[in-house]
């Protein structure tokens, strides 16, 4: 029994090694794992990473866009019923989509950071220049540290299924 206590010990603490440490808040994280370190970050850090797929979106340039996600990941995307995985299929994606012209804003996040990994989902609004549409719809990214940058290692994105009130969403900000 000792050694099934001991045992479960252990493995609890090896899965939470890399989430919190104590000289950090909940919201960071800086621990090293089997000589793997792991990328000291903050909330901030990764909400910042959408201003930067942003204002990829801003230049009109579907590779700078795509450059933003990791060579192994998945696109499951707004106004496409295909899931992108390929840098090109991506690209493809986005060649169509900004020719809307479009420019998003989160306006509700929920954000965690582990080791080397991050998750950021919510709300956006994309403001599609071309129509002058705005578009609300629900996002999550997930990221992982490459050992140089935050890269998507996943992204989804669906418009709002139901027709917001502007109270209702007014009573969420």
């Amino acid at each position: 029994m000792l050694k099934v206590i001991s045992l479960l010990s252990l493995t609890f603490l090896t899965l939470t090694a890399c989430s919190t440490t104590p000289e950090n808040s909940a919201n960071t994280s800086s621990v090293t794992t089997n000589n793997n370190p792991c990328k000291a970050t903050t909330e901030a850090e990764i909400a910042g990473l959408f201003d930067r797929w942003n204002n990829a979106l801003q230049t009109g340039d579907s590779k700078k866009v795509v450059a933003n996600y990791a060579t192994k990941s998945i696109l499951l995307p707004t106004v496409s019923n295909k899931p992108r995985y390929s840098a090109a299929e991506k690209e493809d994606y986005f060649n169509h989509f900004l020719a809307l012209k479009p420019a998003g804003k989160v306006t509700q996040r929920h954000i965690q950071v582990g080791c080397n990994t991050a998750f950021d989902a919510g709300l956006y609004t994309f403001h599609m220049g071309k129509t002058g549409q705005d578009v609300q719809a629900r996002y999550s990214y997930t990221y992982a540290w490459d050992g140089k940058q935050w890269l998507i290692t996943s992204h989804h994105s669906s418009a709002m299924p139901e027709k917001a009130s502007s109270s209702a969403q007014a009573s969420h900000h």
